[in-house]
């Protein structure tokens, strides 16, 4: 699968000190890329620069592409940008708001009123159209803002701390937006200090601290499918010798207690083949599934703490 995003030895500085070291990494394309990090490693100021409004000091990223540098209104077309803090008119109905959107990102004018109802049909908002933005509780807002972020069908989606200030409800239906627009095939990549947040959309993470990747820079995430930890298994009558069974059998064991079992095999194993080795060992198997592991252990896993 080829990079939507890549970026390459990136430096930036404010005047009193260095925001990112050399940071390197890519983004598939059709992934959704958890930049996660604590408050200060560098999050904002890296979706600031991906999304070509801020230049590095040195290195350089690409967007679908395009060189932010050498043409950042391509890079613009190409993006929806959602800043931690952002602003709405509102006076004007949802339906302006998203027909201003539409024409200042270059939507047509006879294909404005389609983009608009397509932008309020994705973020569920098509029975808002109407109402004005200013009447909108603080999840529809969000809602709202998304939509004008999309409403030009961009190829790339940068969410900056988007579940800031949401309750529970309106957290999952941004969890289900982020998900259904990721099916549609857009590339997304959304920042957060919060890894719950993240955990039922990702299927990749990327790792900040202190301006600088950490751990093995992008990794398998969740999705809701667990983070390559393994499988979870629960036998029988399990022998004694249970653990020196397993790894004869080329399985490494994370974790035994005793008829419970997390096992981790090598790169390209399917579930099929794990247990039939262990079936074909004589050993009784009475569950069998993917070992899930949170976006927590997995943070605390790549950066050794």
């Amino acid at each position: 699968m080829s990079a939507m995003i890549v970026v390459k030895d990136v430096v930036y500085d404010y005047p009193a000190s260095r925001a990112l070291h050399g940071v390197s990494f890519e983004v598939e394309a059709g992934s959704v890329l958890a930049l996660v990090g604590p408050n200060g490693a560098g999050k904002t100021t890296l979706m600031r620069c991906a999304a070509a409004l801020d230049a590095p000091l040195e290195g350089t990223i690409s967007v679908a592409g395009l060189d932010t540098q050498d043409d950042p209104r391509g890079v613009h077309a190409a993006i929806g940008y959602l800043p931690d803090f952002f602003g709405l008119y509102d006076e004007l109905s949802v339906r302006r708001a998203l027909t201003y959107a539409a024409r200042s990102r270059a939507v047509s004018e006879a294909d404005t009123p389609r983009a608009v109802a397509d932008a309020a049909a994705r973020v569920q908002l098509t029975d808002r159209l109407d109402a004005r933005a200013g009447e909108l509780s603080r999840g529809l807002r969000q809602r709202l803002a998304i939509a004008q972020t999309i409403v030009h069908r961009p190829r790339v989606l940068l969410l900056d701390e988007p579940a800031a200030g949401l309750d529970p409800e309106a957290r999952r239906s941004l969890s289900d937006l982020i998900v259904r627009l990721a099916g549609d095939g857009m590339t997304i990549v959304v920042s957060s200090h919060i890894l719950a947040e993240l955990e039922d959309y990702s299927t990749r993470m990327l790792m900040l601290r202190d301006g600088r990747v950490a751990g093995g820079g992008v990794v398998a995430a969740g999705s809701g499918q667990g983070v390559g930890a393994g499988f979870a298994v629960s036998f029988t009558d399990p022998p004694k010798d249970l653990r020196k069974r397993l790894e004869g059998l080329g399985l490494s064991v994370t974790h035994l207690t005793g008829a419970d079992a997390v096992l981790a095999a090598a790169p390209g194993t399917g579930d099929a083949e794990v247990l039939g080795k262990l079936v074909g060992a004589g050993l009784k198997v009475s569950a069998f599934q993917p070992a899930r592991r949170t976006l927590e252990a997995a943070y605390l896993s790549e950066t050794g703490r």
